[in-house]
Parts: C-alpha cells; sequence; structure tokens
C-alpha cells in the first residue's frame, strides 16, 4: 500500500464522513434551534421558523453532506447506509468501524458547534443557565410525539429509513436513470424534504443513528438530565438507532431483490 492509497483510505475517507455529519448537524439542528427557540419572546419578538423550514433545513445538511463526502467516501453519512452496503454490496468491511466512529464524531462535533451558537437562547427557554430539560432535547435529537405508540414509532423510523436507501439505490443504479454526475445531492435534498414533509411529524425522523446519538452524547456532555436516556424505556436505542439499520436493511433487500440487475449486489449473484 502506498502512501498515497493509505492516506485515502485511514484519514481522508473518514474525515469526509466526519464533515459530512457534521455539517449535517449543523443544519438540521441549526434549524432546530432557530425554529423552536425563536417561539420564546424572550429570544425573538416573533416565531423565526415552522415546520417547512425544519425540513428544508434537515434537507439541505443533507445534501451538502453528500456533496462534501461523495467523492472522497461515498457520502455514507450515515451508519445505517454503511452497514446496508457492507452486507449487500460489498462495501469493505474493515472500513465499517471506522466510518462508523467519523459518522458519530462528526454528529457529536456538529452538535457541539450548533450548541455553543445557541445556549444563551436555550437558558432563556430553559428558565436560567445550566437547566437542561427535555424543554429543548428536541433540537438535538429525536423523541416520538405524545400520542404515538412505541410500536408504531418504530415503524415510523424503519419505513423512513428505508425509502431513503430505497431511493439512494435507485439514484446511484447506472441501469436505471441515475442523474447526471454531480446531481445526486438534488435527490437526496428532494428525498428527505419528502421524508420530513410527509413521515417526520410522528418521530423527527432520525433515519440516521449518527445524526441522533452524536448529539444525544452532546447533550449528556453539557448537563441534560437523564430523560434524555430514559425516555420511553431507552427509547435512544431502539428508534432512532435500531429502526433505521432495520430499515436500511430492508430497503436494500427489497431494491436489491425486486429492480437491481448488477452483479454488486451479492442477492443478484445468488
Amino acid at each position: 500500500m502506498t502512501l498515497t492509497s493509505f492516506n485515502r483510505q485511514w484519514l481522508r475517507e473518514p474525515a469526509a464522513e466526519f464533515a459530512g455529519v457534521m455539517i449535517l448537524v449543523i443544519f438540521g439542528a441549526g434549524v432546530g434551534c432557530q425554529a423552536n427557540l425563536s417561539t420564546n419572546t424572550g429570544v425573538a419578538s416573533s416565531p423565526n421558523g415552522d415546520p417547512a423550514s425544519f425540513a428544508f433545513g434537515w434537507a439541505v445538511g443533507l445534501s451538502l453532506a453528500v456533496w462534501v463526502s461523495a467523492g472522497i467516501s461515498g457520502g455514507h453519512v450515515n451508519p445505517a447506509v454503511t452497514l446496508s452496503l457492507a452486507i449487500f454490496r460489498g462495501f469493505p468491511w474493515r472500513k465499517v468501524p471506522v466510518y462508523m466512529i467519523a459518522q458519530l464524531l462528526g454528529g457529536i462535533v456538529g452538535a457541539g458547534i450548533i450548541y455553543a451558537n445557541y445556549f444563551h437562547a436555550i437558558d432563556i427557554v430553559e428558565g436560567g443557565r445550566g437547566i437542561r430539560t427535555l424543554a429543548t432535547a428536541g433540537i438535538f435529537s429525536t423523541f416520538a410525539a405524545g400520542y404515538e405508540t412505541n410500536v408504531s414509532a418504530f415503524f415510523n423510523e424503519f419505513l423512513a429509513t428505508a425509502i431513503l436507501l430505497f431511493v439512494i439505490l435507485a439514484a446511484t443504479d447506472k441501469r436505471n436513470s441515475p442523474p447526471p454526475y454531480g446531481l445526486l445531492p438534488l435527490v437526496i435534498f428532494v428525498v428527505t424534504l419528502g421524508i420530513a414533509a410527509s413521515l417526520g411529524m410522528n418521530t423527527g425522523f432520525a433515519i440516521n443513528p449518527a445524526r441522533d446519538l452524536g448529539p444525544r452524547m452532546l447533550m449528556a456532555m453539557v448537563g441534560y438530565d437523564k430523560e434524555i436516556w430514559n425516555f420511553r424505556n431507552q427509547y435512544w436505542l431502539w428508534c432512532p438507532i435500531i429502526a433505521p439499520f432495520l430499515g436500511a436493511m430492508a430497503g436494500t433487500a427489497f431494491y436489491d431483490s425486486i429492480l437491481f440487475t448488477g452483479q454488486e449486489s451479492f442477492i443478484v449473484r445468488a
């Protein structure tokens, strides 16, 4: 292995995944702060955001994340994507833990940057310096709406992530009218915006374990109470982490078994 190939595999690729998730969280959590914190009159005279801006913020964040990383690391920016590609498409298993760690760190750092930018407004909404509760935790990580049952919340995340992977695979399938080179981020923007607008209300559409767990870890570091972990019997694990992993595998398996004709998938080869 030459120095150049070593640098690409062990430095540039994880760095691209780190940067991608960091950018995703900066835009997503940033619009969450602006939209939610501005509803408090102590922060702003009028609300500065709505559900549409929330959807656009996350869609912009994910499309830019893919844009900056796709040519270097493949633009996974999501552990569920990485695992699915390793299982079904021959992505090297030796890279899986490296990618996932980089993605998680990107989520932590991205959330840290947004927290540093908005913590004064968070103090006002929470009612004082150092008070950190679920009142603002939803800005950074996802929590199911009160009317949602646990089964419904799990299904929502499973379905949304399955759709995400299904569209990603269709858009990158050379035999299925892929977008022109360089326009994949536009497809990602459209599908993320659609998921946010259509499936986002119930759970906040995590669809990415790193984008949820990374900011949740950051919240624990800055003093949020234990409810971010204890909510609905460890909701943080089974809904925004396990459900996206399973949904991604289901979406990939469905596409590869029904529509894909390339030899890259072990389902087609079998």
